[in-house]
Protein backbone atom coordinates (compact mmCIF):
# COMPACT_ATOMS: atom_id res chain seq x y z
CA UNK A 1 0.00 0.00 0.00
CA UNK A 2 1.10 3.39 -1.09
CA UNK A 3 0.62 5.69 1.97
CA UNK A 4 1.26 8.62 -0.16
CA UNK A 5 3.67 10.25 2.60
CA UNK A 6 6.53 11.70 -0.04
CA UNK A 7 7.26 15.26 0.00
CA UNK A 8 5.91 15.73 3.67
CA UNK A 9 7.27 16.87 6.87
CA UNK A 10 7.08 15.63 9.87
CA UNK A 11 8.19 16.35 13.77
CA UNK A 12 8.15 12.94 15.65
CA UNK A 13 9.19 14.15 19.85
CA UNK A 14 10.74 12.23 22.23
CA UNK A 15 11.60 9.97 18.82
CA UNK A 16 15.31 8.64 20.02
CA UNK A 17 14.44 5.30 21.30
CA UNK A 18 11.18 3.23 22.14
CA UNK A 19 7.71 3.97 20.31
CA UNK A 20 8.89 7.40 19.45
CA UNK A 21 11.79 5.99 17.23
CA UNK A 22 9.93 3.27 15.82
CA UNK A 23 7.49 6.01 14.45
CA UNK A 24 10.07 7.94 13.07
CA UNK A 25 11.46 4.80 11.00
CA UNK A 26 8.10 3.66 10.00
CA UNK A 27 7.19 7.21 8.54
CA UNK A 28 10.57 7.89 7.35
CA UNK A 29 10.28 4.83 5.48
CA UNK A 30 6.72 5.43 4.07
CA UNK A 31 8.34 8.11 1.98
CA UNK A 32 8.17 11.18 4.86
CA UNK A 33 11.26 13.58 5.46
CA UNK A 34 11.30 13.18 9.74
CA UNK A 35 12.75 15.30 12.44
CA UNK A 36 14.09 12.92 15.45
CA UNK A 37 14.08 14.61 19.02
CA UNK A 38 15.48 14.31 21.84
CA UNK A 39 17.12 15.95 25.06
CA UNK A 40 20.22 14.48 24.81
CA UNK A 41 22.37 15.82 21.62
CA UNK A 42 24.85 12.06 21.91
CA UNK A 43 21.70 9.80 22.19
CA UNK A 44 20.26 12.14 19.35
CA UNK A 45 23.30 11.34 16.91
CA UNK A 46 23.09 7.42 17.89
CA UNK A 47 19.28 7.54 16.82
CA UNK A 48 19.96 9.14 13.66
CA UNK A 49 22.96 6.77 13.10
CA UNK A 50 21.59 3.54 13.23
CA UNK A 51 17.82 5.13 11.43
CA UNK A 52 20.29 5.74 8.33
CA UNK A 53 21.40 2.45 8.82
CA UNK A 54 18.06 0.79 9.04
CA UNK A 55 16.59 3.25 6.29
CA UNK A 56 18.95 3.99 4.00
CA UNK A 57 16.05 5.69 1.52
CA UNK A 58 14.83 7.88 4.41
CA UNK A 59 15.91 11.24 4.84
CA UNK A 60 16.56 12.06 9.01
CA UNK A 61 17.87 14.82 10.73
CA UNK A 62 17.72 15.76 14.48
CA UNK A 63 16.86 18.58 16.92
CA UNK A 64 17.92 18.35 20.28
CA UNK A 65 15.31 20.34 22.40
CA UNK A 66 13.00 19.91 25.97
CA UNK A 67 10.30 20.18 25.13
CA UNK A 68 9.30 20.08 28.79
CA UNK A 69 10.06 23.74 28.56
CA UNK A 70 8.84 26.99 27.38
CA UNK A 71 12.20 27.39 26.36
CA UNK A 72 12.81 23.95 24.63
CA UNK A 73 9.44 24.41 22.71
CA UNK A 74 10.78 27.90 21.50
CA UNK A 75 14.10 26.59 20.12
CA UNK A 76 12.33 23.75 18.19
CA UNK A 77 10.05 25.98 16.98
CA UNK A 78 12.55 28.19 15.92
CA UNK A 79 14.98 25.56 14.01
CA UNK A 80 11.63 24.06 12.24
CA UNK A 81 8.58 26.68 11.96
CA UNK A 82 6.26 24.26 10.06
CA UNK A 83 5.82 20.63 9.68
CA UNK A 84 3.17 18.51 7.88
CA UNK A 85 3.04 15.79 10.63
CA UNK A 86 3.05 16.62 14.34
CA UNK A 87 3.21 13.53 16.55
CA UNK A 88 3.45 14.47 20.21
CA UNK A 89 5.25 11.27 21.74
CA UNK A 90 7.38 12.60 24.48
CA UNK A 91 6.73 11.67 27.62
CA UNK A 92 7.33 10.16 31.01
CA UNK A 93 6.15 7.09 33.07
CA UNK A 94 6.20 6.28 36.53
CA UNK A 95 5.36 3.46 39.24
CA UNK A 96 4.30 5.05 42.43
CA UNK A 97 1.95 4.89 45.32
CA UNK A 98 -0.49 8.04 45.25
CA UNK A 99 0.02 8.99 48.71
CA UNK A 100 3.26 9.42 48.06
CA UNK A 101 3.77 11.42 45.12
CA UNK A 102 4.83 14.78 45.69
CA UNK A 103 3.47 18.05 43.90
CA UNK A 104 6.86 17.91 41.86
CA UNK A 105 6.10 14.61 40.25
CA UNK A 106 2.34 15.58 39.40
CA UNK A 107 3.77 18.68 37.98
CA UNK A 108 6.65 17.01 36.05
CA UNK A 109 4.15 14.49 34.22
CA UNK A 110 1.69 17.48 33.26
CA UNK A 111 4.85 19.59 31.96
CA UNK A 112 6.40 16.33 30.10
CA UNK A 113 3.55 14.65 28.92
CA UNK A 114 0.83 17.25 28.28
CA UNK A 115 1.98 20.32 27.80
CA UNK A 116 4.92 19.60 25.55
CA UNK A 117 2.19 18.74 22.94
CA UNK A 118 -0.01 22.06 24.12
CA UNK A 119 2.62 23.98 23.07
CA UNK A 120 3.31 22.56 20.07
CA UNK A 121 -0.31 21.65 18.50
CA UNK A 122 -0.44 26.09 19.39
CA UNK A 123 2.25 26.52 17.50
CA UNK A 124 1.69 24.36 14.31
CA UNK A 125 -1.99 23.95 14.04
CA UNK A 126 -3.16 27.68 12.77
CA UNK A 127 -0.45 27.08 10.12
CA UNK A 128 -2.14 23.56 9.07
CA UNK A 129 -5.53 25.57 9.02
CA UNK A 130 -3.91 28.06 6.53
CA UNK A 131 -2.79 25.40 4.44
CA UNK A 132 -5.80 23.48 4.93
CA UNK A 133 -3.87 19.98 5.27
CA UNK A 134 -1.86 18.16 8.49
CA UNK A 135 -2.08 16.00 10.82
CA UNK A 136 -1.32 16.19 14.49
CA UNK A 137 -1.17 12.89 16.64
CA UNK A 138 -1.02 12.62 20.32
CA UNK A 139 0.51 9.41 21.81
CA UNK A 140 -1.73 8.57 25.21
CA UNK A 141 -1.94 5.19 26.82
CA UNK A 142 -4.39 2.65 27.73
CA UNK A 143 -4.10 4.12 31.45
CA UNK A 144 -5.90 7.12 29.98
CA UNK A 145 -9.20 5.38 30.44
CA UNK A 146 -8.28 2.43 32.72
CA UNK A 147 -6.06 4.08 35.25
CA UNK A 148 -3.65 1.52 37.33
CA UNK A 149 -4.21 2.75 41.46
CA UNK A 150 -0.23 3.38 41.28
CA UNK A 151 0.20 5.42 38.06
CA UNK A 152 -2.85 7.59 38.94
CA UNK A 153 -0.16 10.75 37.60
CA UNK A 154 0.59 9.11 34.44
CA UNK A 155 -2.91 8.34 34.16
CA UNK A 156 -4.27 12.06 34.27
CA UNK A 157 -1.38 13.23 32.22
CA UNK A 158 -2.63 10.59 29.29
CA UNK A 159 -6.30 11.33 29.70
CA UNK A 160 -5.63 15.30 29.29
CA UNK A 161 -3.67 14.52 26.04
CA UNK A 162 -7.53 12.80 24.89
CA UNK A 163 -8.86 16.13 25.92
CA UNK A 164 -6.31 18.39 24.37
CA UNK A 165 -6.59 16.15 21.01
CA UNK A 166 -10.31 15.70 21.12
CA UNK A 167 -10.89 19.66 21.56
CA UNK A 168 -8.19 20.44 18.40
CA UNK A 169 -9.67 18.28 16.16
CA UNK A 170 -12.95 20.44 16.92
CA UNK A 171 -11.17 23.38 15.75
CA UNK A 172 -10.66 21.37 12.52
CA UNK A 173 -13.63 21.56 11.02
CA UNK A 174 -14.38 21.32 7.66
CA UNK A 175 -10.37 21.24 7.12
CA UNK A 176 -8.08 18.50 5.64
CA UNK A 177 -6.23 18.25 9.06
CA UNK A 178 -7.03 16.13 11.25
CA UNK A 179 -6.46 15.55 14.85
CA UNK A 180 -6.63 11.83 16.84
CA UNK A 181 -4.60 10.12 19.85
CA UNK A 182 -3.14 6.78 19.59
CA UNK A 183 -3.77 4.24 22.90
CA UNK A 184 -1.18 2.07 23.17
CA UNK A 185 -1.09 -0.54 26.05
CA UNK A 186 2.23 -2.22 27.34
CA UNK A 187 5.13 -2.28 25.00
CA UNK A 188 8.92 -3.59 24.66
CA UNK A 189 10.34 -0.30 24.63
CA UNK A 190 13.79 0.29 26.11
CA UNK A 191 12.02 1.56 29.51
CA UNK A 192 9.37 -0.68 30.07
CA UNK A 193 12.10 -3.57 29.84
CA UNK A 194 14.26 -1.25 32.99
CA UNK A 195 10.98 -1.38 34.60
CA UNK A 196 9.96 -4.81 34.73
CA UNK A 197 13.81 -5.67 35.41
CA UNK A 198 13.51 -3.72 38.33
CA UNK A 199 10.49 -4.93 39.11
CA UNK A 200 11.77 -8.72 38.69
CA UNK A 201 14.70 -7.73 40.97
CA UNK A 202 12.58 -6.58 43.83
CA UNK A 203 9.91 -9.56 43.75
CA UNK A 204 12.80 -11.94 43.41
CA UNK A 205 11.82 -13.29 39.99
CA UNK A 206 13.55 -13.20 36.53
CA UNK A 207 12.22 -10.97 33.99
CA UNK A 208 10.51 -13.69 31.94
CA UNK A 209 8.71 -14.78 35.08
CA UNK A 210 7.71 -10.87 35.67
CA UNK A 211 6.22 -10.06 32.55
CA UNK A 212 3.98 -13.39 33.00
CA UNK A 213 3.27 -12.01 35.98
CA UNK A 214 2.36 -8.48 34.64
CA UNK A 215 -0.59 -10.28 32.61
CA UNK A 216 -1.46 -12.40 34.58
CA UNK A 217 -2.26 -10.09 37.49
CA UNK A 218 -2.07 -6.56 36.67
CA UNK A 219 -3.44 -6.72 32.28
CA UNK A 220 -5.10 -10.25 32.77
CA UNK A 221 -7.64 -8.37 30.09
CA UNK A 222 -4.93 -8.11 27.52
CA UNK A 223 -6.20 -10.30 25.04
CA UNK A 224 -2.50 -10.94 23.12
CA UNK A 225 -1.23 -11.60 26.81
CA UNK A 226 2.36 -10.22 25.75
CA UNK A 227 3.83 -7.03 24.88
CA UNK A 228 3.10 -5.55 21.62
CA UNK A 229 6.52 -4.60 19.59
CA UNK A 230 6.96 -0.43 19.33
CA UNK A 231 6.47 -0.88 15.38
CA UNK A 232 3.60 -2.73 15.65
CA UNK A 233 1.72 0.96 17.58
CA UNK A 234 3.71 2.59 14.70
CA UNK A 235 2.29 1.35 12.06
CA UNK A 236 -0.88 2.51 13.01
CA UNK A 237 0.68 5.97 13.64
CA UNK A 238 2.03 5.92 10.51
CA UNK A 239 -1.65 5.09 8.53
CA UNK A 240 -2.98 8.11 10.96
CA UNK A 241 -0.24 10.30 9.49
CA UNK A 242 -1.32 9.42 5.57
CA UNK A 243 -4.18 11.18 3.38
CA UNK A 244 -5.72 7.59 3.33
CA UNK A 245 -7.00 8.22 7.10
CA UNK A 246 -8.86 11.59 5.73
CA UNK A 247 -11.96 10.73 7.43
CA UNK A 248 -10.54 9.21 10.64
CA UNK A 249 -10.75 12.90 13.02
CA UNK A 250 -11.37 13.37 16.77
CA UNK A 251 -10.63 9.99 17.09
CA UNK A 252 -9.04 7.93 20.30
CA UNK A 253 -7.84 4.48 18.08
CA UNK A 254 -6.46 1.74 20.31
CA UNK A 255 -3.11 -0.58 19.94
CA UNK A 256 -3.52 -1.67 23.49
CA UNK A 257 -3.46 -5.05 22.62
CA UNK A 258 -7.40 -5.87 23.84
CA UNK A 259 -7.04 -4.99 27.68
CA UNK A 260 -9.63 -2.00 27.35
CA UNK A 261 -12.72 -3.96 27.09
CA UNK A 262 -15.28 -1.14 26.70
CA UNK A 263 -16.76 -0.74 23.31
CA UNK A 264 -16.19 2.72 22.79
Amino acid sequence: MDIKLNGQTALVTGSTEGIGFAIARELGEAGASVVVNGRNQAKLDRALSKLEKEVPAGVFRGVAADLATPSGAESLKEQLPEVDILVNNVGIFEQKDFFAIEDEAWDAMFQINVMSGVRLSRYYLPKMLQNNRGRILFISSETAVQTPPDMIHYGFSKTAQLAVARGLAELTKGTQVTVNSVLPGPTRTEGVEQFVARMATDQGVTPKSMEEKIFQEYRPSSLIQRFAEPREVAYLVTFLASPLAASTNGASLRAEGGILRSLY
